[in-house]
């Protein structure tokens, strides 16, 4: 069977956990998009668009009317008016309108990601959350950025490599711990991230390895997505930073799970068809926390709720506590 490639597998955005699919998680759409619009309104000729497209190598444009968003126009349009015969016609008898598929600026590229594969569409205008046009973004775009951070990110890991700096070394005592508590709203795909993003961002910063810190952020992305998922009324993640150790909890009220041994398996999921064709709901969180974590388990009663603890242990490397023999 001939192999098909998508956006969402090159991207590494279809399960897998490596690199480019930890930063579309992480890098948000507001970031990605292109804010310098060009727009056309609705009564303009369908001439003076293919001008418009040739002079800036555009291959789509927003309409917008009285400062507010009409639809939008793509070079796909522009060649049914050429093979009609029509570029004496308004742009509005061929342009999109009505449920347009849209981005959101706050918005992770992973969301993006999924809607470009799911709908097979060439580009997206991007709302605020007031519903205002800020930009636009296409799959280009995606890939560009994700170039950018890709460099950023060994640029830093090399600055770490060669200015190592131990802070876990400074939370050794009798009694110590960092204490990070994220609250998780249930359907808040767009801030679906947040939490693990935050994290890991507070482990690096006190001086955790880069391999430490994307492990416990990966899982716990994937909690923080069953709790947007799964629960009724979202959740909490609480992580406790200890020198020795990094314990995660993900605990939720309601609805709770059945068989939580089935719920292990992979491939197993209670996920909505809307939640699948949103890209979620594969039946891998559960396998990839564990496949993350040092320990992991799960408690979950129907009606209570289900509660999550993922350990981490920190290396001596990482405090200094390595005997020197």
């Amino acid at each position: 069977m001939k192999n098909r490639f998508t956006l969402l597998s090159l991207l590494g955005g279809d399960g897998g956990l490596g690199k480019v699919h930890e930063l579309i998680r992480e890098i948000r759409v507001s970031r990605v998009m292109t804010t310098a619009l060009l727009t056309v309104a609705p009564d303009a000729l369908m001439s003076e668009l293919k001008e418009l497209m040739r002079e800036q190598h555009i291959s789509g444009v927003p309409v917008v009317e009285n400062g507010v968003l009409a639809g939008i126009v793509s070079i796909e349009d522009l060649i049914h008016a050429l093979a009609e015969g029509k570029l004496a016609s308004p742009v509005r008898d061929f342009m999109t309108s009505g449920d347009l598929i849209v981005a959101h600026a706050n918005e992770p590229v992973m969301e993006a990601v999924r809607r470009f594969e799911a709908t097979k569409i060439g580009r997206m205008l991007v709302l605020d959350s007031q519903d205002r046009l800020v930009g636009i973004i296409t799959r280009g775009d995606i890939i560009e950025a994700l170039l950018s951070a890709l460099q950023e990110v060994y640029s830093e890991a090399e600055r770490i490599h060669d200015h190592p700096e131990y802070f876990f070394e400074a939370l050794e005592s009798d009694s110590t711990s960092l204490v990070l508590r994220y609250n998780v709203k249930h359907r808040d795909f767009a801030r679906g991230g947040d939490a693990s993003a935050k994290i890991k961002q507070a482990l690096l910063r006190i001086g955790a390895s880069p391999i430490l810190a994307r492990r416990v952020a990966i899982a716990t992305y994937e909690a923080e997505i069953n709790l947007i998922i799964h629960t009724d009324n979202g959740g909490a993640i609480t992580a406790d930073i200890k020198p020795y150790e990094i314990s995660v909890l993900a605990e939720d009220h309601g609805p709770g799970m059945p068989d939580v041994e089935l719920a292990r398996q992979p491939g197993y999921s209670t996920a909505t068809s809307e939640v699948r064709e949103m890209g979620f709901g594969a039946g891998m969180g559960l396998v990839n926390i564990e496949r993350c974590t040092d320990d992991m388990s799960v408690w979950s009663a129907v009606g209570i709720g289900t509660r999550l603890q993922m350990i981490f242990r920190v290396s001596c490397e990482e405090t200094k506590r390595c005997d020197p023999s």
